[in-house]
C-alpha cells in the first residue's frame, strides 16, 4: 500500500502589496538618516587632505622661521615636498591681516575645488599659529578635527 498522498497548500505565494509597501517605507527611513550621515563621512575625508597638507606646509614654516629669522614667502622655498592635492586648489602665502610682515607671521588658504556633497565651496586656513577658524569656512561637521560624533 504505497500510496502517494499529495497535499495542496491553500496560501498564498509571494508577498502582498502592503508588506512591500512597509519594506520599501522602512528602507525609505533607513536612507534618509544613513545618507546624509555617509556623505558628510566621506566630505570629512576629503578635508583631512587639506588639514594633512597645511599641517606639513605649518611645520616646515617654523623650520624655515627658525633657520631665516623669516616666514617662506612661497611653498616652493620649504624643505618639504608637498604632492598635488586632489579636491583643493593652493592660494599663496601670505601676510595675515593681523601681522605686519612674514617675519612674524603667514597664511596659507586652501579652496575645496569640484563637489563637495552640499557643502559648497569653503576653505581652510592655516597660518603660524595652526588652523584659523575665524577667516576657515568649512563647517564644523566634515571638520576632521570636530570631537565627538
Amino acid at each position: 500500500m504505497n500510496q502517494q498522498m499529495v497535499i495542496k497548500k491553500g496560501g498564498t505565494h509571494g508577498f502582498t502589496l502592503v508588506e512591500l509597501a512597509v519594506v520599501v517605507v522602512i528602507i525609505g527611513v533607513l536612507a534618509a538618516f544613513a545618507v546624509p550621515r555617509f556623505l558628510s563621512s566621506v566630505e570629512r575625508s576629503k578635508a583631512a587632505e587639506a588639514f594633512n597638507y597645511l599641517a606639513t606646509v605649518h611645520a616646515a614654516q617654523e623650520r624655515y622661521h627658525a633657520r631665516q629669522g623669516t616666514y617662506a614667502s612661497a611653498i616652493g622655498q620649504l624643505d618639504t615636498e608637498l604632492g598635488t592635492l586632489e579636491y583643493f586648489s593652493v592660494g599663496a602665502v601670505a601676510v595675515p591681516s593681523t601681522e605686519s610682515s612674514l617675519e612674524t607671521g603667514w597664511e596659507l588658504t586652501l579652496t575645496r575645488t569640484g563637489s563637495s556633497a552640499g557643502y559648497g565651496a569653503y576653505t581652510v586656513v592655516f597660518n603660524q599659529d595652526g588652523f584659523d577658524t575665524a577667516n576657515s569656512t568649512i563647517v564644523a561637521e566634515i571638520s576632521p578635527l570636530q570631537t565627538g560624533s
